[in-house]
């Protein structure tokens, strides 16, 4: 009778992974920055990802209330400023390599288009900080005021703009040193200190009356202040 040895066969290990497999992203996935954009660009049916921390953030299906409105409210305030303001760009849902473990998607933001934090690599992203970001959030409890908060802080985004919908509060931040203040409420309205001439009507913009929020942004881009910004960093 043979033996258990004689009959055994050697051990054979499986085949490892091939390297041209490509997981798919998940949500809590923690990624180097680069392995993030592999997965991501494998997932053109993925409209938004974030890396935030070196952690994976991907939404849940967007209401139009509490999101998908505010969010076409605010990208359309900044870009009637971008579109009055040669020399500066605006972004909607873009991609911003911020450093080796961040990788946000903002709302929307703002940045200089020649000579300021930002720049597009060769790729076409942005990379680098934008001088304004905009987020809408769902409330103070959202982790666009906790974890991106201190990432945008860090990486010297100079403005930082949050719209907690769900408690009716914007919270618009201003770089100080190295920590974010609120930038005060004169007679209503909120003026950038990056970016002159971009005012907000605060009651109109959070009532949706767009009449007004465009009123309030035409008196702000009517000022020297605004002229003198334009000249200054605009370049055909």
């Amino acid at each position: 009778m043979s033996s258990l040895l004689s009959e055994s066969r050697p051990f054979e290990m499986p085949d490892a992974v091939p390297r041209t497999v490509v997981y798919p992203l998940e949500h809590g996935d923690r990624l180097t920055r680069d392995e993030f954009e592999r997965r991501y660009h494998a997932m053109p049916g993925v409209k938004k990802a974030e890396l935030i921390e070196g952690v994976v953030y991907m939404p849940f299906p967007v209401r139009q209330p509490a999101h998908s409105g505010p969010h076409s409210r605010l990208v359309t305030f900044l870009g009637i400023y971008a579109g009055f303001t040669p020399g500066v760009e605006s972004g909607d849902n873009g991609t911003v390599r911020l450093d080796l473990d961040n990788e946000p998607q903002p709302d929307a933001f703002l940045y200089l288009a020649h000579g300021g934090q930002a720049k597009l690599d060769d790729d076409e992203y942005v990379s680098g900080a934008p001088e304004l970001v905009a987020e809408v959030a769902a409330s103070s409890a959202s982790y666009d005021l906790h974890a991106k908060l201190n990432v945008y802080r860090r990486n010297k985004v100079r403005e930082y703009f949050v719209w907690r919908v769900l408690d009716g509060e914007i919270d618009w931040f201003a770089l100080q040193g190295s920590k974010y203040e609120k930038l005060p409420l004169v007679n209503g309205v909120i003026q950038s200190e990056v970016f002159p001439g971009l005012w907000l009507n605060l009651t109109s913009f959070l009532k949706a009356d767009f009449p007004a929020v465009f009123n309030t942004l035409q008196q702000g881009l009517a000022t020297a202040e605004h002229r003198e910004f334009k000249a200054k960093i605009h370049r055909p």
